[in-house]
């Protein structure tokens, strides 16, 4: 039987769309495979830090459309809740996916201290915003999977025991630290620090996460009859609101400086602890040197901010941006992850993708404008000659802040 005339020409028609789909296809690598992007952080303890790395990464990323070369990125938040367990289960999650181009870090340190070695034996990409313990990116091998822009802390003790020496006076002060990967590897750190500035080892009280109310008297009576003049703290926001709330109980309450890691930013700590309060504490904390509020404003940070003003409901200025560090950092790394995407052709096979992404992202040689500063090849080969060689950020780049009336985070001069 013959067809009519218009089936016949509808026929062609949607093979031409075929052909024309296909070949678009090929040439621009439009396929329905994406890059995908673990986020693994705390949304349950630490909101605040989480939704700001999140955050400041999808900025990054909208800047290019959400894909690269034709390949679709998307973003998959979880949440281990502070668990070091669970963050494994994510890694093993990752790994599973064929689709995972790599795994985006929150605050806490222990996970990546721990499970170091695993990440890099299953060539894991790992990029970290926020956690600063300082063996992360210190893996022992030319290739290594683990690239920070963020604080570290074989450099942030030296900054607390300077100011806290230097600006603040101490000359005692006693260190009050988590007992925990992160607060045992800034122990080290800040002895040596504390040595340099005074000649002297400072003590050290050590707590749990959530930390009782009743042992935190106890330490603090311990370092009041230690005669210590400043405290040097590492923990996040949970247990420092413990701590103040009861050093307020004490019959004789102590008046000292509090030197914090920046730990205390990632959580809610300026809603738990009211500007009241804050007002009674001599507290201030470390940071990066740039914020949206203190900072000179850039044509690049102006254009940010707008961008997550017109994004996020909740955001209506650049003082709703809480943890704003969390964001500044993935902000910047997602630019530097764009970057060396570009620098060479993405494969169909992310797990090759993923190789040649590590190596470039030691061989960014463009100069890529960030908010921190332009950052000029930020990551190189790892040696045990150059131990900072994936380390984005270096002591220059460490300043200190503290928490305004308005909540607001400023760096001080």
């Amino acid at each position: 039987m013959r067809q009519p005339w218009g089936n016949i020409a509808q026929a062609a028609t949607i093979s031409l769309i075929c052909l024309v789909t296909c070949l678009t296809t090929r040439a621009w690598g439009s396929t329905a495979s994406p890059l995908r992007i673990y986020l693994d952080a705390d949304r349950t303890h630490n909101q605040a830090s989480a939704l700001a790395i999140e955050r400041g990464l999808q900025i990054a990323l909208d800047e290019v459309d959400n894909q690269i070369q034709g390949h679709p990125i998307e973003l998959i938040p979880l949440d281990h809740r502070g668990n070091t367990r669970r963050s494994k289960l994510h890694m093993d999650k990752a790994l599973a996916d064929p689709n995972t181009l790599l795994i985006m870090a929150g605050l806490h340190s222990p996970p990546l201290i721990k499970y170091r070695d695993f990440i890099n034996q299953n060539e894991l990409l790992t990029l970290v915003p926020w956690a600063a313990g300082g063996p992360i990116t210190r893996y022992p091998a030319a290739e290594n999977w683990i690239f920070r822009l963020s604080v570290d802390d074989t450099k942030a003790g030296n900054k607390l025991a300077n100011f806290a020496t230097k600006t603040k006076g101490c000359k005692k002060p006693h260190l009050l630290l988590e007992q925990t990967p992160w607060g045992e590897s800034n122990q080290a750190n800040l002895i040596q620090a504390v040595r340099q500035e005074r000649n002297a080892d400072p003590l050290t009280s050590w707590f749990n996460w959530e930390v009782s109310t009743e042992s935190a008297r106890i330490m603090l009576r311990s370092i009041r009859d230690l005669s210590a003049d400043c405290i040097i703290y590492v923990g996040n926001s949970r247990d420092i609101r413990t701590i103040i709330e009861a050093n307020k109980t004490l019959a004789e309450p102590l008046n000292l400086p509090i030197i914090s890691h920046w730990g205390i930013t990632g959580g809610n700590f300026e809603v738990m602890v009211s500007a009241e309060d804050r007002d009674n504490l001599d507290l201030s904390f470390l940071q990066t040197c740039f914020s949206f509020i203190s900072s000179k404003p850039t044509p690049l940070s102006t254009e940010v901010v707008a961008k997550t003003i017109e994004r996020y409901a909740d955001i209506t200025s650049a003082s709703d941006i809480k943890a704003p560090t969390g964001f500044i950092h993935a902000y910047d790394l997602g630019r530097l992850l764009i970057q060396a995407l570009n620098q060479f052709e993405l494969s169909d096979d992310t797990r090759t993708t993923r190789a040649k992404l590590r190596n470039q992202l030691e061989n960014i040689t463009t100069p890529v404008k960030g908010l921190i500063k332009t950052y000029q090849q930020p990551f190189r080969q790892y040696s045990a000659s150059d131990t900072d060689a994936h380390e984005a950020l270096g002591k220059d780049d460490l300043c200190m802040g503290r928490f305004t009336d308005n909540n607001d985070i400023e760096l001080l001069p």
